[in-house]
């Protein structure tokens, strides 16, 4: 065990932080670079996406060769701050948020949205790219 986990570990001990805290601690001790065991130079990490980009090419559909084209580049940190803002929402608009989502199929509460889950996904989205092209429209949503 590394001397940052066991000091984490003792001050949760001590009480001197939460388990929510020292979970938080040692998540961010696994995202931090990484030397080898000699004391080396860290090791270099890829910096973390900024942008989630959604780009779709359709045909109008209106049977002319006319293409509708949409390219839409949404920055992390809009994100992170609509995550922020769910927090100020009323109960009751919560609650009719979460009806609207099970009625269209989605389990999911709002309320369980927070900005370190929100982190731990742009960290996991990192390298995904979903390519999508069935002939009328092509889709594709990755980070950059």
């Amino acid at each position: 065990m590394n001397e940052n986990r066991k000091q984490i570990l003792d001050m949760l001990a001590a009480g001197k932080i939460t388990a929510d805290e020292a979970e938080r601690l040692i998540a961010a001790l696994e995202r931090a670079p990484i030397g080898d065991a000699a004391g080396a130079a860290p090791l270099a990490r890829k910096p973390l996406p900024k942008y989630l980009r959604v780009v779709v090419e359709a045909e109008d559909g209106h049977g002319a060769d006319t293409m509708t084209k949409v390219n839409i580049r949404v920055p992390f940190q809009l994100l992170r701050a609509g995550v922020k803002l769910a927090n100020f929402m009323p109960p009751k608009a919560r609650m009719q948020v979460n009806e609207a989502l099970r009625e269209k199929g989605i389990d999911f509460d709002v309320s369980q949205i927070k900005p370190e889950n929100l982190d731990e996904l742009i960290e996991q989205l990192h390298d995904v790219v979903v390519d999508m092209d069935n002939g009328r429209a092509k889709v594709k949503v990755f980070c950059e």
